[in-house]
C-alpha cells in the first residue's frame, strides 16, 4: 500500500509541476507530531537541494522525492526538540547573516548581497534557508550543551604523536553513515549501498542512504588529519586506495563508509601548540557530531510519522 500511495504521490507532483499549478494545489503530504509537511515544503526542499549539490538533479524522481522527504523529517524531528526547550527558535539576524555567508562560501559567497543575489538566480525563498541554518545552529548549541563534558580527548597522546612524526597524512574524505531499522540486516543494506555506488557514483550513493547532514553535498567532509582519527578509522584508511573505499565502520549511532578521494603527506606546523589545539577542535567536533546521531535516533524514536 505504501509504494502504490508513494508511487501515486509522486507521479502527481511530476504533474503539478509540469503544468505550473502546483503552488494552487498546496496539500499535507506529512505530519510529524503537530508538525506539518506539505507540497509546496517538498517542492522548496528539492528546489534547495538543486542548488546546493550539482548531482541532485541527476537522480531519478523517485529517488529525489525519497531524498527531500528524509531531509525535511529530520529538520521537523530537529524542531520539535528545540521548541521544548527555546523559547523561540531563533537567532540574531547579525550571526544568521554571517553564519548564512560561511556556510554559502563554498559558492563564492562573500557578502550578503552575494548572498540575495544567489537565492534570486537560484530561485530560492531567503526565508526557508535563514531557517534551516537557524536551526541547525541552535541543534548544534544544545548537542554542545548536552555532551560536551562528555567529550573525552587525551591531549598528551597528541602531543606524544606530534612530536614522534615530523609529517603526518591527511585523507580527503566523503561519507555514507546509516543505520539499520529492526528488520534490516548489515550484510544485505551494504550490499544495496554498495551497488549504488557501483552504479550511481558515491556522491549519488550518499544522498540515497546517508543519514548525515553531509549527504547534502553528497557525504563530502573534506581534508582530515590522521592525527584527528580513531585508531580503527585510521587503521581501515591505510588499508584503503584513493578512489575506494571501507566496509561499514560501526561507529556511535550506527554505521560509516568512508572514501577516500585524495592522500597527502604534509609537515606538521612547527607552532606545536597551535597544531594541538586544532586537533582538539577536531576531535571535539567529531565526537559532538557522533553524540548528535544518537541523541537524534533517541528523541526519533518518539516521533510519529504519519502520511495523510
Amino acid at each position: 500500500m505504501y509504494r502504490i500511495f508513494s508511487f501515486l504521490l509522486l507521479n502527481l507532483i511530476i504533474l503539478l509541476i509540469s503544468f505550473k499549478t502546483f503552488s494552487s494545489e498546496n496539500k499535507i503530504l506529512f505530519k510529524i507530531n503537530n508538525q506539518i509537511i506539505t507540497s509546496i515544503d517538498l517542492l522548496d526542499e528539492i528546489n534547495y537541494l538543486r542548488s546546493i549539490n550539482k548531482e541532485f538533479k541527476n537522480l531519478e524522481k523517485n529517488e529525489i522525492f525519497e531524498i527531500a522527504k528524509q531531509s525535511l523529517i529530520r529538520e521537523k524531528i530537529k524542531e520539535i526538540e528545540l521548541v521544548k526547550i527555546l523559547k523561540e527558535v531563533k537567532i540574531e539576524n547579525e550571526i544568521l547573516d554571517d553564519l548564512l555567508i560561511s556556510y554559502f562560501n563554498k559558492f563564492g559567497i562573500n557578502s550578503k548581497n552575494d548572498l540575495n543575489n544567489y537565492f534570486h538566480d537560484k530561485n530560492i525563498n531567503p526565508k526557508l534557508v535563514e531557517n534551516k541554518i537557524t536551526i541547525e545552529a541552535l541543534w548544534n548549541q544544545l548537542i554542545y550543551s548536552k555532551f560536551n563534558q562528555s567529550v573525552k580527548i587525551n591531549e598528551e597522546e597528541i602531543k606524544k604523536e606530534l612530536k614522534q612524526k615530523s609529517k603526518q597524512k591527511i585523507f580527503q574524505l566523503s561519507e555514507i553513515f546509516f543505520n539499520l531499522k529492526n528488520d534490516e540486516n548489515l550484510n544485505k543494506k551494504f550490499k544495496l549501498i554498495n551497488k549504488e555506488i557501483k552504479e550511481k557514483g558515491f556522491s549519488k550513493a550518499a544522498l540515497s542512504y546517508s543519514i548525515s547532514d553531509s549527504s547534502k553535498n553528497g557525504g563530502k567532509i573534506g581534508w582530515v588529519k590522521e592525527s584527528v582519527l580513531s585508531k580503527q578509522i585510521k587503521n581501515q584508511l591505510e588499508l584503503t586506495t584513493i578512489g575506494n573505499f571501507t566496509n561499514p565502520l560501526v561507529v556511535p549511532g550506527g554505521f560509516l563508509i568512508l572514501k577516500v578521494e585524495n592522500i597527502k603527506l604534509v609537515e606538521n606546523e612547527i607552532n606545536v601548540e597551535k597544531e594541538i589545539q586544532a586537533i582538539i577542535k577536531q576531535k571535539r567536533n567529531k565526537q559532538l557530531n557522533q553524540f548528535s546521531n544518537v541523541y537524534f535516533n533517541k528523541i526519533k524514536k518518539n516521533i510519529q510519522i504519519n502520511e495523510l
